[in-house]
Order: structure tokens, then sequence, then C-alpha cells
């Protein structure tokens, strides 16, 4: 069973920083990415940040210079710290895993159920 837990998310005043936390039991698969997603009122889901395995990142540029992701591989967590938070950040963010099952070459995707962060001016 797949199961992405998440954490962190709140209201915050613009300026002001969250972290986002998400923990991925993983049991019979191999996390090829993680990475964060978020979806704001009116507009579809997109990008944030993602991390592989191996430490790669890439971010939105909308995000860049303010969002960091890092990830613990023992603890097969991922976090967002976010800085510099401004209305516009104002979104549901979903932590999301691409797994591969062991002994297998399809990757899928999982999702967890979202976390709430609320940027006022």
């Amino acid at each position: 069973q797949v199961q992405l837990v998440e954490s962190g998310g709140g209201l915050v005043q613009a300026g002001g920083s969250l972290r986002l936390s998400c923990a991925a039991s993983v049991t019979g698969f191999r996390i090829n990415v993680m990475g964060w997603y978020r979806q704001a009122p009116g507009k579809q889901r997109e990008l944030v940040a993602t991390i592989t395995s191996g430490g790669s990142t890439n971010y939105a540029d909308s995000v860049k210079g303010r969002f960091t992701i890092s990830g613990d591989n023992a603890r097969n967590t991922v976090y967002l710290q976010m800085n510099s938070l401004s209305p516009e950040d104002t979104a549901v963010y979903y932590c999301n895993a691409n797994l591969r099952r062991v002994g297998s070459a399809r990757f899928q995707d999982y999702w967890g159920q979202g976390t709430q962060v609320t940027v006022s001016s």
C-alpha cells in the first residue's frame, strides 16, 4: 500500500514562510521522483518543485529563489520550504510520488490528499 502523509499547510501573511512535509510509505516500490504540485482556485494543477531519488531538483519559474525542495531518502520524506510567500501562492498543495514497483518497468503516480496554503495580503 502506498500512502503519502502531508503536513505543514496553514495561513500566513505575505512575506512569511511555511514548511511542508510529505512522508511516503512505499513498501514494494522504488521512488523515481517526488514533488509538490499546487492548484489555485480557477486554475489547473501545476508543478511547484520535484526531486529525484538521486537528489536532482527542478522548480517552476514562479517559485525559483523562494522555495526549496529537499529530501530524506532514509525516511522517504520530502520537504518544501516556502519563503517570501505572496497571495499568488495561495493554493492547495499536493504531494506527488512517481514510483516503480519492484520487479516492474512501469512507473505509477500517487498523490497525497492536499494541504491548504493561504497567504493573506
